[in-house]
C-alpha cells in the first residue's frame, strides 16, 4: 500500500475535459492495481462527479482496506441552467456551487458527500478555499468539524487551499491534522518551505502536497506551458526548461524530479498526484520510482534554478 502517494479527484472528474464514466473507472482501477489506497475528493470536482464515481468505484472495496479525503466550502444545488466548463470542469451534472462556511453549510455539505460517496465516514474533512472566507470559516467550519471529529464523522480535519498565507493562519489558530497545500511546493515555487513546512512540523500537521507541476509546466514546459491554471510567462517557461535540461544532464526526466521534490522536506507526509488518465497514473508511479542522483538535488540548490 502506497500511503505516501494519494490519488486526487480532480483528473477524473472533468478538469479541462470530459472523462467518460469508462475511462475515469480505468484510472482508479489502474492506481488501485499499483497499490494506491489513499484518495483525495471535493464537491467542487465536477460537481459532485468525482465524489459520485470515487464512492462507486470504493463500494467494492473493504473500507478498512482504504482512506478518504473531502472536503467543506462549497454546497452544491441541482440548476438546469448550469454551463458546462465551470472553474474548467467539463461533462459534468447540471449543477451550481455555492460558498458557505457556515456551520449548517458543512453540515450539509458532509451530509451530502458521504451520500454521493456511499460512505459514513471519511478520513479528512478539509476547509476548501476559503480565502475570502476565513473569519467564517475560523468561527463556523472550524468548531463544526471538531464536532464531527469527535463524533467519528471523521477521523481528520484540516484545509486544502493554495495560498501560504492563509494556510498559515490556520495551522497557527486552528487544531487541525491535515494541511493539503497545493503548487507552493514545487521546483518553481517554494513559497511553502520559509514559514510554512516548518510550522507544521512543529505542530504536528501532516502536509499532503499537490500541484507538483504547477498545472503543467513542470510536466512538459513546451506542449504543457501552463503555470498556475494559466499560460505560463515566458520567464516561468524558461527556468522550467532550464530544469529540464539539467535533469536530462544528470539522465533524469524533469517529472521523477518535480514528483519526487516534495518527499524530500521531513512535513511532507504525501504527494497526491493530479492524474486525469490511466496512462499519467502509471507514468506518475514510474517516475516516483526512478533514482535521482544526489548530485542533481544539489547543484539545483547550488545553481538557484528554483
Amino acid at each position: 500500500m502506497r500511503e505516501s502517494v494519494v490519488l486526487g479527484g480532480a483528473g477524473f472528474a472533468g478538469l479541462y475535459r470530459p472523462v467518460c464514466e469508462g475511462s475515469a473507472r480505468e484510472v482508479l482501477n489502474t492506481a488501485w492495481q499499483y497499490g494506491i489506497r489513499a484518495f483525495d475528493t471535493a464537491p467542487h470536482y465536477g460537481a459532485g462527479l468525482s465524489e459520485e464515481r470515487l464512492g462507486r468505484f470504493l463500494r467494492e472495496r473493504d473500507r478498512a482496506d482504504f482512506t478518504i479525503s473531502t472536503k467543506v466550502g462549497r454546497l452544491l444545488y441541482d440548476d438546469p441552467d448550469a454551463v458546462d466548463g465551470v472553474d474548467g470542469f467539463y461533462g459534468t451534472p447540471k449543477r451550481s456551487r455555492r460558498r458557505d462556511y457556515s456551520a449548517e453549510g458543512v453540515r450539509r455539505s458532509v451530509e451530502q458527500s458521504l451520500a454521493r460517496l456511499g460512505l459514513d465516514r471519511v478520513d479528512r474533512l478539509l476547509i476548501h478555499d476559503p480565502e475570502d472566507h476565513m473569519e467564517k470559516a475560523l468561527a463556523e467550519a472550524v468548531p463544526e468539524l471538531e464536532r464531527l471529529r469527535a463524533q467519528g464523522v471523521t477521523g481528520g480535519i484540516g484545509l486544502g487551499v493554495n495560498d501560504v498565507g492563509v494556510a498559515l493562519r490556520f495551522v497557527r489558530e486552528a487544531a487541525i491534522d491535515h494541511l493539503l497545500i497545493a503548487g507552493r511546493y514545487t521546483l518553481l515555487d517554494r513559497r511553502a518551505e520559509t514559514e510554512l513546512l516548518p510550522e507544521c512540523a512543529r505542530r504536528g500537521v501532516r502536509v499532503l502536497v499537490a500541484g507538483v507541476f504547477n498545472s503543467g509546466v513542470l510536466a512538459d514546459p513546451v506542449r504543457r506551458g501552463t503555470f498556475d491554471y494559466r499560460a505560463a510567462d515566458p520567464a516561468v517557461i524558461d527556468r522550467a526548461r532550464a530544469l529540464e535540461q539539467l535533469c536530462a544532464d544528470h539522465g533524469v526526466p524533469l517529472r521523477a524530479v518535480a514528483l519526487q521534490f516534495p518527499a524530500r522536506h521531513p512535513a511532507v507526509a504525501a504527494v497526491v498526484l493530479g492524474a486525469g488518465t490511466a496512462a499519467e497514473v502509471t507514468d506518475s508511479l514510474a517516475m516516483l520510482n526512478i533514482a535521482v542522483p544526489q548530485r542533481l538535488w544539489d547543484e539545483l540548490s547550488e545553481r538557484a534554478l528554483w
